[in-house]
């Protein structure tokens, strides 16, 4: 996931803060792990150094100060050519691919780690689940999407033993 890229993309619907920004990047795209807000204001001050974001200015009211951000204009073809760019389709990258056959690699038990994995996937798919009956429609989307993620991976966490269980790396 690109954090400056969905940063544009926040500040491209209105002008906001950094609490703002976290807020919505947290009901939209942290799928259960919030952003850092330092990494929001590092993040945006990198947006600002490049041309792609502006400060605004201070917001009034009490309390901390909060600087308002909006997109530039270089901001918004930056964000159209990402939107515009295909990733590559590949989850050999994921850390639940790496750890598995890391676990094989040293034969350690893969069937442990897919096992912990599997009961962490199924508690997240509850708890997405539950949240998914009270949510607006664009975070019914990204719950969705989290969802059938979390359901290829246990698809795969199911065939995937088959493929290693008479293997000398099988680590069971």
């Amino acid at each position: 996931m690109s954090v400056p890229h969905t940063l544009l993309g926040l500040l491209e619907r209105e002008p906001s803060h950094g609490y703002m920004l976290k807020q919505a990047y947290d009901t939209y795209f942290a799928g259960g792990h919030p952003l850092n807000v330092g990494q929001i204001y590092s993040t945006l001050q990198r947006l600002r150094r490049d041309g792609l974001a502006i400060e605004l200015g201070d917001e009034p009211g009490d309390g901390p100060r909060r600087r308002l951000y909006a997109i530039t204009p270089d901001g918004v073809s930056r964000l159209e050519g990402w939107l515009a760019e295909s990733d590559e389709a590949s989850h050999a990258r994921s850390w639940l691919f790496a750890k598995v056959v890391v676990a094989l690699l040293t034969d350690r038990s893969a069937a442990q780690v897919m096992d912990a994995q599997r009961a962490q996937h199924l508690e997240r798919m509850r708890i997405l689940t539950a949240q998914r009956s009270g949510s607006d429609p664009l975070q019914a989307v990204a719950i969705d999407f989290e969802l059938a993620h979390l359901a290829a991976d246990l698809k795969w966490l199911e065939s995937a033993p088959r493929r290693f269980s008479g293997a000398r790396h099988g680590g069971s």
